[in-house]
């Protein structure tokens, strides 16, 4: 079978693009970046050098695929977040009529049943609107719970002031997932290709509170009294805003933490449960936060 695999050679995307390669499928890797050919034409894939932005790109290297993997990849230049990644599914969506794909797995997130107050997440709700939208194709949305990578942002905050935190709540139950979990996922539903309509896939590698997590990663660095603490939303804004993010960033991840704060973020996901969770656990993340904490 032809796959085209979008968000080049990112965390999902490249052990994705690996798995479909060994199983002896034709992979076409979408790259905005020319520099990063022959990395993937080394995983034995094709690449196609271009912008998500572009309807007209986008659909010829669609075209002929029997299944795409969809994502929206980060813009933090973005002067409107949300209506951005909103923007970048309806391009998919455009490009997916015009090139005749019949069958999609599209990256979404825990939360995207949210219109609005879920931050970026929002965004994606309306890349589900726009893909379910199209008529004859089939479409599983994957929607994962929180990556473990976003605690790679507190590793600073750990060194230097001795906490890590977030406006999640107080003892709040964090859906966490390791990027691999969802490459294997999302290799599963291309390779099969079983799902019919439009569908939802919910995935979690492992689900922990606040101060779970704050245990784990203290004892990888060596401070297991490592403490949790909740941040006002005012607190987490100007603690992001001073860390460098742009006010638009900023705004729109604080927005999710109040989601994630008052159990509507996971609300439906908790209606939905997946059967089995990923194999990485979060204690095998630990050692990559201790690996940035200490350049840190």
């Amino acid at each position: 079978m032809k796959f085209v695999v979008t968000g080049s050679l990112g965390n999902i995307s490249k052990p994705l693009a690996e798995k479909l390669v060994a199983a002896g499928h034709s992979v076409t890797v979408v790259s905005s970046k020319a520099d990063k050919t022959a990395q993937i034409e080394a995983l034995g894939a094709k690449a196609a050098i271009g912008s998500v932005e572009d309807v007209a790109f986008l659909t010829k290297t669609f075209t002929g695929a029997d299944a795409v993997y969809t994502m929206v990849p980060p813009h933090f230049g973005a002067a409107n977040w949300k209506k951005y990644i909103a923007d970048i599914g309806e391009n998919y969506a455009e490009a997916i009529h015009g090139a005749g794909v019949k069958n999609v797995v599209n990256l979404s997130s825990i939360g995207a049943h949210m219109p609005e107050g879920c931050g970026p997440v929002s965004g994606l709700y309306f890349v589900e609107k726009s893909l379910n939208a199209l008529d004859g194709v089939n479409v599983k949305h994957l929607r994962p719970g929180f990556f473990y990578g976003n605690f790679l942002a507190n590793a600073g905050m750990a060194k230097h002031m001795g906490i890590i935190g977030g406006n999640y709540g107080e003892g709040a139950s964090l859906i966490i997932v390791h990027p691999v979990d969802i490459a294997e996922v999302a290799a599963e539903e291309l390779l099969g290709l079983k799902f019919k309509g439009k569908s939802v896939r919910y995935i979690a590698s492992d689900e922990k509170t606040t101060h779970e997590i704050a245990a784990i990663l203290g004892k990888a660095i060596g401070k297991p009294e490592l403490p949790w603490v909740n941040f006002k939303d005012e607190d987490t804004l100007a603690g992001m805003l001073q860390a460098g993010l742009p006010e638009e960033i900023a705004k729109n991840f604080a927005e999710m933490g109040v989601a994630m704060r008052s159990g509507e973020m996971a609300s439906d996901y908790l209606k939905n449960k997946p059967t089995e969770f990923g194999k990485t656990k979060f204690e095998a993340f630990a050692p990559v936060f201790a690996a940035v904490y200490a350049q840190s």
